[in-house]
């Protein structure tokens, strides 16, 4: 511990991350705010380019007054020194030292210039990203996830076409389809896996979130407004086109997940926005040895890992959406800064966020039981569909290697077929090369977040010119 202030580092600047960074700078703690992004906010609070003059950003956001709060909290801390705000960051490994930890990353858009931060104690709020299923045709161009042409549209004020089919499954797909709609786009249709009736089903947990009914109520409303077609219980088998997409073939879904025969409808598009959940960004955790659930980190009411000096919060920890991340960032600020500073944390000066943590994760849950992918999308997976884009792995080379090499788990299927050594590392086809093989969807273990060239690590751990344990001389 330095004979300063204690220094935490946070890692991510979506909702999790600047909820910890503010509560833990009003507490006593000097803190880096380390972020990828050119602007503070991560996907949710996603921002347009300034230079594009965009006259109502608010209009592509429904919680413009939280997001307003925390950025005009973090200019406060910047102002008093109690906060440092790193952009263009992107953190590679999180480093266990003797005395305190360690961030690595790379500078700027090019990625190639290291910066090191020095801090008592580490944040993880790295996030999520979005679960990729594939189906034939789904690498034509115009095919982008519900994610991507969300942060298309927030980040850059454009759409990539004219005539749009949103799908999948997923709370998502709600917004991205009213935000294209509101932006010009004819939406379609809005193809939706899930069954009505599993929602009434879950009636009761989702009913004791009437703020989020509401927030859904008010989408199903812009939808009919704009006239858009919901299609409930329908999945997309097939994309068409050449050299771009020209249209998506969509069908209904019997009672046990798979597709009805004769129900299969051709509709015309440029653009299909596809999305089926997502999943937790954990590779840093790992990296830092913590434990990690099934495809979460395991953190405690406090919201700290198992590695002493590591808390994490936000989606890294489960996906719950932004008011989710927010109470469990506030929770890990409050917690970091009391341990830090050598206090015992009272729990009671954070109730009430525990209170909305245990309500919001109640109703997470239930969405999760709804919006689960259809349970036999891989008989829609053709021999010939690729499933690895970076290594052009088909999913008939997985069947293979599954029915006739004895391939029994992922990792082995990866050894005999390269599905996942790309440049992704199997972010993107993970989750459907392990369900092509019938395993258990886990969190892959990458000993690097991101790629990193040779040189980089060729430099790590040497000794430089100033040691501070802030981000200034050494950032």
């Amino acid at each position: 511990m330095t004979a300063e202030r204690p220094h935490l580092a946070v890692i991510g600047a979506g909702p999790a991350g600047l909820a910890a960074t503010l509560a833990a700078a009003r507490h006593g703690v000097r803190v880096t705010l380390v972020d990828s992004a050119p602007e503070a906010g991560g996907q949710f609070y996603r921002q347009p380019a300034r230079e594009l003059g965009a006259r109502r950003p608010e209009a592509l956001h429904h919680e413009w007054r939280t997001w307003q709060r925390l950025r005009d909290g973090l200019r406060t801390h910047q102002q008093q020194s109690s906060v440092t705000h790193l952009t263009d960051h992107h953190v590679w490994l999180v480093e266990r030292r003797s005395g305190g930890f360690t961030v690595h990353a790379l500078l700027g858009p090019e990625q190639t210039e290291p910066v090191e931060v020095r801090a008592d104690a580490v944040l993880l709020a790295t996030g999520g990203y979005e679960k990729v299923l594939p189906f034939p045709g789904w690498t034509l161009p115009g095919v982008v996830t519900a994610g991507g042409a969300q942060a298309m549209l927030k980040g850059t004020l454009a759409v990539s076409g004219h005539t749009a089919v949103v799908a999948g499954t997923g709370p998502l797909l709600l917004p991205v389809a009213t935000g294209l709609a509101a932006a010009g786009v004819r939406v379609a249709a809005l193809v939706e896996s899930a069954r009505p009736a599993d929602l009434v089903r879950h009636a009761r947990a989702l009913a004791a979130q009437p703020a989020k009914l509401a927030e859904g109520a008010g989408y199903a409303a812009r939808l009919a407004r704009h006239r858009v077609r919901t299609l409930a219980h329908h999945t997309v088998v097939e994309a068409h086109g050449t050299d771009r997409l020209a249209a998506v073939t969509v069908a209904a879904l019997d009672d046990a997940g798979r597709v009805r025969p004769g129900t299969g409808r051709r509709i015309p598009c440029d653009t299909l926005a596809v999305g089926h959940g997502m999943l937790p960004h954990t590779d840093l955790a790992q990296g830092l040895g913590c434990r990690v659930d099934r495809v979460a980190v395991h953190v405690d009411d406090e919201q700290r890992t198992d590695v002493p000096g590591v808390w994490a919060a936000g989606e890294a920890t489960g996906i719950g959406g932004a008011a989710l991340s927010l109470a469990e960032g506030h929770i890990a600020g409050r917690s970091a800064a009391a341990r830090l500073t050598g206090v015992e944390p009272d729990p009671c000066e954070w109730a009430g966020a525990a209170r909305a943590r245990t309500a919001l994760r109640r109703f997470s849950a239930a969405l999760d039981e709804v919006y689960a992918p259809p349970a036999h999308w891989t008989e829609q997976v053709t021999d010939d569909t690729v499933v690895c884009r970076c290594e052009e792995v088909t999913g008939g080379a997985i069947r293979e290697a599954v029915t006739e090499l004895g391939a029994g788990d992922v990792r082995t299927v990866k050894l005999l077929t390269r599905a996942g050594m790309g440049w992704c590392q199997g972010r993107m086809c993970g989750s459907a090369v392990a369900g092509l093989a019938g395993c258990p969807e886990t969190a892959a273990r990458r000993p690097f977040a991101r790629p990193v060239p040779l040189g980089v690590l060729a430099r790590a751990g040497e000794p430089r010119a100033s040691e501070d344990d802030g981000p200034g001389d050494d950032a």
